[in-house]
């Protein structure tokens, strides 16, 4: 599946969010730690500068025991020799109240009180390791959260406003036909990329534009020059074939001459048919009673249906009107006659169905399904050996498309079914 490119890029800038906040947090919460540490530490050895400063000098041995008495978190304890330096370390200690241990920074410091030793024990109140953490989560969720609801807003916000203009330009062509008159207009805007898209667009269009009027012209003027010598040129082997003195060997090669080009005279007048429904020369509709149009041709392919010994089978509703041109319906059909018995089997069968909204044809044929690729394209003939010059289809998808219908080709219980709905 298709993914739009906002969707993408947002993905890519939510994953790289995510990566480097998760990467972030242990990171952010180890060297929290150790700021918070050194801090403690330092307010440990403030204290005891305090104490040797301020406190120390006044102190006597008897007011020892009032001082830890009336400090909780401040103890002088007499020792036998003087320890060799400050030691700051972690340690727990049960509280009553809480009734648990928790988390301390202990200083054990040598001070000096009326010239004897002593120990200075200060401890200060440690955060809890596990309401750091989920302080910390915390933190970097709602963190994680605005940056994502940011990202997403103004992602969306100025994708929808930077990639105006090639959305706009991304409609135009998706609306442009090549055989319709009017091309797209792709109006400059401010960003560079994108007006040298506009640009060389414009330019692609116009030159392919120039390439296929002209191929247009070309088809529809040879088509319509051609008309008159095929016409001499058939008449004159029509006149020869009736000579008197013409002997067999000749008639046959004159015989295959006439065929090749009433082939000829076909393929030019189907050139000129194309040319003229692209130019919208047919384009005035007319409300046309469908079933009567299949009924006037019924006669007709009968005959030619019975060389194959084929059976055409009809269900047409009746008053089944359709707005389009007559003269492209009679086409229309016709050909969808054409292609059900040129490329049926001998003793096969042709089935019409029309409804209010649809007509289906549907015949025997070769036991496999057409290749849909290339079915309706000029030319291509699904058996290269068929006599006939490979518009047929073409023509038939061609009036679907001026008359703005749907023409789907499948094959099911051994039918190759081609179903057109208005």
């Amino acid at each position: 599946m298709n993914k739009k490119l906002l969707h993408t890029t947002l993905k890519y800038y939510v994953l790289f969010s995510l990566i480097v906040m998760l990467s972030a947090a242990p990171l952010f919460f180890y060297i929290t730690q150790l700021l918070y540490l050194h801090e403690t530490d330092e307010a440990l050895l403030l204290q005891k500068e305090e104490f040797e400063l301020l406190f120390a000098p006044q102190l006597k041995d008897k007011d020892v025991a009032v001082w830890n008495k009336w400090n909780r978190d401040i103890k002088i304890v007499k020792v036998q020799k003087i320890i060799s330096g400050d030691t700051l370390f972690s340690h727990s200690f049960y509280n009553n109240l809480d009734k648990e241990n928790e988390p301390y920074r202990v200083l054990n410091a040598p001070v000096t009180i009326n010239n004897k030793p002593y120990l200075f024990t200060a401890r200060i109140n440690l955060v809890d390791n596990k309401d750091f953490i989920v302080s910390i989560l915390m933190v970097f969720t709602i963190i994680i959260l605005i940056l994502l609801i940011g990202l997403f807003i103004i992602t969306r916000k100025l994708s929808i406003t930077l990639w105006k203009p090639f959305y706009d330009t991304l409609k135009q062509i998706e609306k442009f036909e090549i055989d319709k008159s009017s091309n797209p207009k792709l109006a400059e805007n401010s960003i560079e990329e994108f007006n040298r898209l506009n640009l060389a667009i414009n330019k692609l269009i116009e030159r392919n534009t120039r390439i296929y009027k002209s191929q247009k012209e070309f088809i529809e003027n040879a088509a319509h020059e051609l008309q008159t010598p095929i016409a001499i040129f058939k008449g004159k082997l029509e006149t020869l074939m009736q000579r008197d003195d013409v002997t067999e060997e000749q008639f046959d090669i004159l015989d295959k001459l006439n065929d090749t080009t009433t082939r000829l005279n076909r393929l030019n007048k189907n050139l000129l048919l194309l040319s003229k429904i692209e130019s919208k020369h047919y384009n005035i509709p007319e409300k046309v009673l469908f079933n009567k149009v299949i009924t006037n041709q019924l006669d007709f392919f009968n005959e030619q249906a019975l060389s194959k010994n084929i059976s055409i089978n009809t269900d047409l509703e009746a008053d089944t009107f359709v707005q389009t041109n007559m003269f492209l319906s009679e086409i229309l059909i016709s050909n969808l006659f054409l292609n059900a018995i040129n490329h049926n089997v001998v003793s096969g069968s042709i089935n019409v169905v029309l409804r209010e909204n649809s007509l289906v044809f549907s015949n025997t044929g070769i036991s496999k399904s057409l290749v849909t690729d290339k079915l309706f394209e000029r030319f291509s003939k699904v058996n290269p050996s068929s006599k006939g010059n490979g518009l047929g289809l073409s023509i038939i998808k061609k009036i679907v498309e001026n008359n703005n219908w749907e023409i789907i080709y499948s094959y099911k219980d051994k039918l190759h079914i081609f179903e057109i709905r208005f």
